[in-house]
């Protein structure tokens, strides 16, 4: 074990009080870090135990006895894994809270004063050798009022203290006191736990809020997991942390259920994903699948953003029958007529049969699923067209008919569902299939994003949506049975494979040992493969006012039977029908019980910012839901010019933000000056990021540099909204740089 340095009698300022009340948590720190060290222990002599047992090579009547050796060995072994994994990941500021609580100790002796009781919570539980508590897990019912506790409602709570810790020692305590007249004796550290943590720099990826969730919004983590939890609120409000944080609680309030049925949580973007990746295993749970609204489909993984028009109508519910009508079409080339002779009768199937064939058959199967129930109808029609006498006979011979299965492959091939979306990039195809159903100037739309997706050889995030809603109109590509080979067949290949040198390989016939990206843009966008929909116990959503319908469908299909947890703000709406929007989600729930949580409180924003955010979304969307924020610095946003030489403005611009800031710094950019301000990106020690305003949603930083916010409103499908949402994402300072 670690153990702490030896603390100073006093630290600087003279503050005795202090010191002597972090060697007290110091002391029961290290006592917690000696227990975890001797549970580590134990995982690892379970381990041991485990591998040892079902090792005896029994057979006869013993087989089920070592069958059933080998499977409890298998369950010790996941198990002690298992708990090695949390106590290795966990290890890390374990100990973050106490709490004080007036009532004495069941059986305590005195008058109770010294027997008050005392909880620390942690990341995980940890127990000592007598199975008394030392650490309670935040999740736990006995840790609930770390949390709910208030000076209005203390929940028998005197004092809350916050642990700063790294690694095992414990570095700094704030406290928040729950009552107004103190016991003796009672010490009350710093200016509050809450307010210390939010002015720490941000860093490069989420924090936990773990230490620090406050009344409300532990009421949210800890709401019944069935049904519908919806998280509102404007900007900095903790929203997105908090719906994580609930994720962590479902997983331990009832870990059978969604740890088998998986968690899905959503974002806006691969950067959203990026930053938050951590929260979760740093709460203690690794098992949640997390997910870019790019990423959702299997195959497919894109961040490209189509322009508004083209976003706005592939995201609406017009789309769904523009897509059922590409489903039921025909790939290039396929025959038009069956023509052959059976049992001696020939037989005659021309296009106009043969498109009721299919017609039929389609209503009644996907199209990937119904190459036998094709063949059927197939077979039924040609027997009716020759009248055929011997029913048996003439179907028995057509099933197996060389000519009628050569015609079936060309007639009903497997169909991927992204060749069915690039068949619309042929115009005349795209508008047949858009014909009463999108505008000519949306129709426009569509193709040039096609043709974009065909020259780049990447999806759009839209696209996504498109594809899996094909996905289920098609039904997943059927794999080809492997093709039997004679044994004669299988020699030959191996005197292929030998050459005159003692049997090496000739290199022309070795398959290459890496994978290959495909260079042909067409080929880039069919790689890989689709598999089924995945159907999930609890989904997430985070920025749920951006998603489209299309996107509110490709999710209700992953959550069939699930739960959900939905967070989002209006205001911040890049969507341009919310009404639609709203209408595809409540499809997408099932009408499941809702439940609604508001956050009201900007902890993110100082508060100078948020005043000059505010006042922008006001003049198009009054009545925005403005949080109040909570914490000031008494320096507004700068304004300045861009000036002729925007590069060294803005560079000017980061190097003085540099200065007044320890953490990270975002320079958030429309289009038209993202190349030249690329090389900014990774600058200062890795502490600059360089964004396009829509990779901003759900992100915070120290300090972020606007760039032009009137082109931002000019190219976003937000409009104004959209740059509300670039206004609320520093922490502590702002700058704004317009054009002349």
């Amino acid at each position: 074990m670690t153990t702490a340095p030896d603390l100073p009698q006093a630290l600087p300022g003279g503050d005795d009080t202090l010191a002597a009340e972090l060697a007290i948590e110091q002391a029961h720190v290290d006592r917690v870090y000696t227990e975890l060290d001797k549970a580590s222990q134990r995982a690892r002599l379970v381990a041991a135990e485990g591998m040892a047992r079902g090792r005896t090579e029994r057979t006869g009547e013993a087989r089920l006895e070592e069958v059933a050796g080998l499977f409890e060995r298998d369950a010790l072994v996941f198990h002690a894994a298992r708990r090695q994994h949390a106590l290795d990941t966990q290890y890390e500021g374990l100990v973050f809270g106490r709490l004080d609580l007036d009532h004495p100790i069941a059986g305590g002796e005195g008058d109770g004063q010294a027997e008050r009781e005392v909880r620390y919570i942690g990341r995980l539980g940890v127990r000592d050798d007598d199975y008394e508590p030392l650490v309670i897990d935040w999740r736990a019912p006995a840790a609930a009022p770390f949390y709910r506790a208030t000076p209005v409602e203390p929940m028998g709570v005197l004092r809350r203290r916050v642990l700063r810790c790294r690694g095992p020692v414990v570095v700094g305590a704030e406290d928040d006191l729950m009552v107004p007249d103190p016991p003796d004796g009672l010490v009350v550290l710093g200016d509050g736990a809450l307010m210390a943590a939010l002015t720490r720099s941000r860093g490069a990826r989420m924090r936990d809020i773990v230490a620090t969730i406050q009344r409300h919004q532990d009421e949210a983590i800890r709401a019944p997991g069935r049904g519908v939890t919806e998280i509102t609120g404007g900007p900095g409000t903790g929203k997105t942390v908090v719906a994580l944080h609930r994720a962590a609680y479902l997983l331990y309030a009832d870990r059978r259920r969604y740890e088998s049925g998986g968690i899905l949580v959503v974002g806006p973007s691969a950067a959203y994903t990026a930053y938050i990746e951590r929260v979760l295993p740093s709460l203690g749970e690794d098992s949640v699948a997390l997910r870019a609204l790019g990423d959702v489909v299997d195959a497919m993984s894109t961040d490209r953003h189509d322009d508004p028009a083209a976003a706005a109508v592939k995201g609406s519910l017009r789309m769904r029958e523009v897509l059922a009508r590409a489903a039921r079409g025909l790939p290039d080339g396929v025959p038009t007529e069956l023509r052959t002779f059976v049992a001696g009768y020939a037989v005659r199937l021309d296009s106009a049969v043969l498109q009721r064939v299919r017609a039929h058959v389609l209503r009644q199967h996907p199209h990937n699923l119904a190459v036998d129930a094709a063949r059927n109808t197939l077979a039924e029609t040609a027997l009716r067209s020759v009248g055929h006498p011997e029913r048996e006979e003439f179907l028995g011979r057509f099933a197996d008919h060389l000519d009628v299965e050569a015609f079936l492959a060309a007639w009903w091939p497997q169909v991927d569902p992204r060749e069915v979306l690039l068949w619309l990039a042929d115009r005349e195809r795209l508008d047949v299939c858009a014909a009463g159903l999108l505008s000519r100037e949306e129709t426009d739309a569509v193709h040039r994003s096609l043709l974009t997706a065909l020259e780049t050889g990447t999806w759009s995030i839209a696209d996504v949506a498109l594809v899996d809603e094909l996905s289920v109109r098609l039904g997943p590509v059927q794999e080809q049975p492997a093709e039997e080979r004679g044994f004669y067949e299988i020699e030959n290949l191996d005197e292929l494979l030998e050459g005159a040198t003692g049997g090496a390989l000739r290199p022309e016939l070795v398959e290459p040992a890496y994978e290959t990206t495909p260079h042909d843009p067409r080929e880039r966008l069919l790689a890989g493969r689709i598999e089924r929909t995945p159907d999930y116990a609890h989904v997430l959503v985070d920025e749920a006012q951006d998603l489209s319908p299309m996107q509110w469908r490709m999710l209700g299909r992953r959550g069939r039977h699930a739960s959900w947890t939905v967070v989002g703000d209006a205001a911040q709406s890049a969507w341009p029908d919310p009404a639609e929007s709203l209408t595809a989600r409540a499809d997408a729930w099932g009408g499941q019980e809702h439940r609604l949580f508001h956050m009201g409180t900007n902890y993110r924003n100082a508060r100078e910012i948020f005043d000059y955010a505010a006042a922008v979304v006001r003049t198009e969307v009054p009545d925005a839901d403005i949080p109040e924020a909570v914490r000031e610095t008494g320096i507004p946003p700068r304004e300045g010019s861009l000036g002729e030489l925007a590069v060294d403005a803005v560079a000017a611009e980061v190097a003085r933000l540099g200065e007044d800031v320890d953490g990270t710094i975002a320079v958030i950019t429309p289009r038209r000056y993202a190349a030249a301000l690329a090389g900014l990106d990774g600058s200062a020690q890795g502490r600059v990021r360089v964004l396009d305003p829509l990779s901003t949603k759900g992100l915070e930083w120290d300090a972020t540099v606007v760039v032009d916010p009137d082109e931002i409103v000019r190219e976003s499908p937000g409009g104004i909204r959209t740059l509300y949402v670039v206004l609320t994402r520093a922490a502590h300072r702002m700058s704004v740089l317009r054009s002349q």
